[in-house]
């Protein structure tokens, strides 16, 4: 394998894989929509909100945002990450204190867990350092236990915020905090963001992006081959790295120093990607348009009537 791995970076020139669906900041490619959802994040950090809520499809690079962030946190900021938390409510608890290594004694019930992690927050507090919980793959939490999430936020007092809470997840994320019962959790809102797919233009440049940050010189996949791509990947960045990095490996094995748009329908004839159907999009009221092509824009907790009516 590391012989084949290496042969496939010496024939283009590169140092590192361009198109592994590992979250890397350091290929993170600065896309209109990713500028827009880091500067929710930013925002979210800097105005101390309470809630800040980002959504996007499986592989829009949500994850890799997160990391990029991270990179970016001062160090009077305690961050706890949790990803793919699920299970009732005393589970949610030690998930958020195991997130922060903070030790719990055994047999401890709900309250006892409750009362250490305001303890934790508020002596945070008094260091002059703020909490900030980030959810990755929210959507997971369901309806309940986001509605103690928003509890938790109870912990804020006067004028100052102790604890912020981030939540990253799919689409339907947006469908459940959108409920009525949680009308209260969305109105901690201070702002929100849907990371959408890119179009064809963007998806060849992130492709074009990606070979440069790899050592190579950016065109080792041509345009209509990016084209292809892109339609196949649905403008999908983690399956854009699916399809380009099996694209180098046939054009490797064929001798060939660019990919064309040949190489990329000779794998897919050959099955080796695996595409799920496309979901089709709920019915949206009359002159409303999908979620995916609302405009992105900050919604502030006070406009949430605003939120809930397109734009």
């Amino acid at each position: 394998m590391f012989r084949l791995s290496q042969f496939y970076l010496d024939h283009y020139g590169f140092t590192v894989r361009p198109f592994s669906i590992l979250p890397d900041p350091q290929m993170l490619f600065w896309s209109d929509r990713h500028r827009k959802a880091f500067a929710v994040l930013e925002y979210g950090l800097m105005t101390r909100a309470p809630l800040t809520v980002v959504t996007g499809e499986v592989g829009a690079g949500k994850t890799t945002l997160i990391q990029a962030l991270l990179r970016r946190v001062d160090s009077d900021t305690r961050v706890g990450l949790i990803s793919n938390a699920r299970g009732d409510r005393g589970d949610l608890l030690r998930w958020i204190l195991n997130a922060f290594d903070i030790g719990t004694p055994p047999g401890a019930d709900y309250v006892d867990m409750f009362q250490t992690f305001q303890d934790f927050v508020l002596s945070e507090y008094a260091a002059g350092r703020l909490v900030v919980l980030i959810f990755d793959e929210a959507q997971n939490l369901g309806a309940e236990t986001l509605e103690e999430l928003r509890m938790l936020t109870n912990i804020n007092s006067g004028t100052d915020e102790l604890l912020q809470l981030i939540l990253l997840g799919q689409p339907e994320l947006r469908d459940i905090i959108t409920r009525p019962e949680l009308r209260q959790f969305a109105q901690r809102v201070s702002a929100t963001f849907h990371l959408g797919s890119f179009d064809a233009e963007t998806s060849a440049a992130y492709v074009h992006h990606r070979l440069q940050k790899a050592g190579g010189t950016g065109f080792e996949i041509d345009a209509a081959a990016c084209t292809r791509i892109h339609h196949e990947a649905r403008g999908v960045p983690r399956m854009i790295n699916k399809i380009a990095d099996l694209a180098l490996v046939y054009g490797a094995a064929s001798g060939r120093r660019v990919v064309g748009v040949d190489i990329v329908d000779e794998l897919l004839r050959d099955g080796l990607i695996l595409t799920a159907a496309e979901p089709t999009p709920p019915e949206s009221p009359a002159g409303v348009p999908p979620m995916a092509d609302r405009p992105a824009r900050l919604v502030l907790a006070h406009e949430q009537e605003v939120k809930r009516d397109a734009t």
